[in-house]
Parts: C-alpha cells; sequence; structure tokens
C-alpha cells in the first residue's frame, strides 16, 4: 500500500510539474521581447512617404502595391521574394524581432473574411509575418519607433492625439492633442515642425517626453543625416534646402518647388512641381540633378540599392531605380510575385 501511495504521489507531482512547465513556456512565448538601445524604426525620408518600404538586419520589407499584393520581404538586391500577408500596410516600422504597420484592408481579391472584416488597425508581428496584434484601432496618421516605444500620431472621432504606447501595448501616455509628426528620430530625440504657431524645428526628448526648440526656421518634413536637416523651405516656395547644425547655415540645394522627397545612402530624390514635373535625382549637396522620369510621381522610397516610387493617382503600379542611375522601370518582380 505505500509502495502505491508513494507511486501515485510521484505521478502526481510529475504532471504537475509538467502543467506548470508548459504554463510557463506558454507564458515566455506571448512575451514581447524589448528592443536594443538606439533602435529606430525605419528613415524618416520613407515616413514621410507613406512608409511603403523599411530596411532592416539585411531584410527590405516592403508594400506590394500589385492587385494581389500585400506585405512582402526580400533582399536589398530584390531577390528571395516572399509574402508575409495580404494586408494593404502603410507606416512600416522595424526593429527587434517585431515588424509594425497600419493596415487598412486587404490587398487579395481572395482574402479570408476576417483579413477583410478589420480595416483600420496598427498592428505588431514577427519579422517572417507571424504572430500578428493589433495595439491600436485608430488611424495612424504618422509612427515612429524609438527604442520600447511607439510614437503615433493618430485621428479619430475625437480628434487627433499624438500619444506613445510601450510595444507589448501597455503604458500608453497622451503627450499632445495636436499635430507632431514623429517620423525624424536619431539617438532618442524626436525631431518635428511647429503646428501650432510656428514651423520653427523642434526635438522631443524621448527618455523624459520634455520638447524643446532647436533652430528657427521655416521648414516642412525635416529629415536627419548626419549634420545637416534636410527641409522643404515653407517661406520660398517648397524649394529644397539643408541645415547644419555645427556651421549654423542654410544651403539651398534647388530652387524647385517640391511636392515630396526622400534622402539616402548619397543621394536625394524628389518630385519637380510646376508645368514640366519631373522625378529627379542629385546628390546630397545639390550636385549632379538629373531627370529620372517625366510627371508627377510620389511615396518615393529609398534602400540601401534601390529608390521606389508610384505615379500620382495609380497605386497599382510600383516602378524602381537603381541608387544614382539616370532611368527607371516598372518593377516586374513585384508584379509576377503578386500574381502568384
Amino acid at each position: 500500500m505505500k509502495k502505491n501511495k508513494i507511486v501515485k504521489i510521484t505521478v502526481g507531482t510529475l504532471i504537475a510539474l509538467l502543467v506548470i512547465t508548459l504554463m510557463v513556456l506558454l507564458t515566455l512565448s506571448q512575451r514581447v521581447v524589448m528592443n536594443p538601445e538606439g533602435t529606430v524604426g525605419n528613415t524618416a525620408g520613407n515616413l514621410n512617404n507613406s512608409g511603403l518600404f523599411c530596411e532592416y538586419n539585411g531584410t527590405v520589407y516592403f508594400y506590394n502595391s500589385f492587385n494581389g499584393g500585400g506585405l512582402f520581404s526580400m533582399n536589398p538586391d530584390e531577390s528571395g521574394l516572399r509574402r508575409l500577408n495580404s494586408l494593404k500596410v502603410r507606416n512600416l516600422l522595424a526593429g527587434g524581432k517585431y515588424l509594425y504597420y497600419f493596415q487598412y484592408g486587404s490587398a487579395s481579391p481572395d482574402s479570408t473574411f476576417g483579413q477583410a472584416l478589420v480595416m483600420h488597425t496598427f498592428d505588431r508581428c514577427e519579422l517572417n509575418g507571424s504572430g500578428s496584434d493589433s495595439l491600436t484601432k485608430d488611424v495612424v496618421v504618422s509612427g515612429q519607433l524609438v527604442d520600447n516605444y511607439l510614437y503615433l500620431l493618430t485621428t479619430a472621432n475625437s480628434g487627433i492625439s499624438f500619444f506613445k504606447v510601450k510595444i507589448d501595448g501597455s503604458d500608453m501616455v497622451d503627450l499632445a492633442d495636436y499635430n507632431i509628426n514623429p517620423a525624424c528620430a536619431e539617438n532618442g530625440i524626436i525631431y518635428y515642425v511647429g503646428t501650432q504657431s510656428d514651423h520653427f524645428l523642434y526635438a522631443l526628448n524621448t527618455s523624459n517626453d520634455v520638447s524643446y526648440e532647436v533652430w528657427r526656421g521655416n521648414l516642412w518634413n525635416p529629415v536627419l543625416e548626419n549634420d545637416y536637416i534636410y527641409f522643404m523651405d515653407v517661406a520660398n516656395n517648397y524649394r529644397l534646402c539643408r541645415y547644419s547644425f555645427t556651421q549654423d547655415i542654410v544651403e539651398v540645394l534647388t530652387n524647385d518647388r517640391v511636392d515630396c522627397f526622400n534622402v539616402g545612402h548619397g543621394y536625394i530624390y524628389y518630385q519637380k512641381n510646376g508645368t514640366d514635373p519631373q522625378l529627379v535625382c542629385m546628390r546630397t549637396d545639390g550636385s549632379e540633378p538629373q531627370t529620372i522620369a517625366q510627371g508627377n510621381y510620389t511615396n518615393i522610397n529609398i534602400t540601401s540599392r534601390y529608390a521606389y516610387f508610384q505615379e500620382f493617382g495609380d497605386e497599382n503600379t510600383l516602378y524602381h531605380s537603381p541608387l544614382g542611375s539616370t532611368g527607371c522601370e516598372v518593377f516586374t518582380a513585384a508584379s509576377d510575385a503578386a500574381a502568384k
């Protein structure tokens, strides 16, 4: 009898330990892993152009805008195309183990009913596209990832809201009820343009959420690159300029009126407005300007190897151009991948 009782107790103890172990493993598998210090989700230039591309740790994540597209990943040389989901997404961010994006429907006509039903959410998923979780159902106008917090400018029936939320969905803090674009971030500082009484350059220190004035310019869509802030000069017909922090001077890069621009890897791409609209590429000091395409283009995104863009009014065609080249073509590999 005693032996049987000992056996029963031992088996019961083992079962209890197994259950506890499984519960711990399940909890650990669902725990959100924090990011390495210095994490920034995407470049300001990409985010100011809808954030359709995001390069992170040797992989390019992008919204494939062709019919039946969705969220894809590939190598910087455009090999290794892989579909992660069939959603319409923008404001792509990446850091640590996760991707973040604002999704607003399905890109695929044969999507599941569940995907079609959820129209507006800001989501977090693993880098392979699995394990998607919604962090907010507000419409995200612009968002950035800084270390372990998402800084989101959203709009809802209640109005505009700028807030931060931890990547696991906790610790949500309201920061402002007016327009603050958090796209431009580096070293724990978010640089943004004033929208209430001026267009000066301000900085938000994310360690304490305190803002301060940086420079009394009149600018829009700032992009930080090394010692310079690149910007559209509001007071002078939205020409493209850059301001040097160390020299405290402004350089005019082009007198063209600019609709949108992006900066990266030694180049600036911008859309020239006017009677002869063009997509133009030049060096970051304004030298060697060259026309890439005639017409009106938008959503200029840059990776380490290519510039990507769309023709204004055509959301289903994606163009690409090797950085610094003089021409462009339709990104047919993305079209082929979407058709599969």
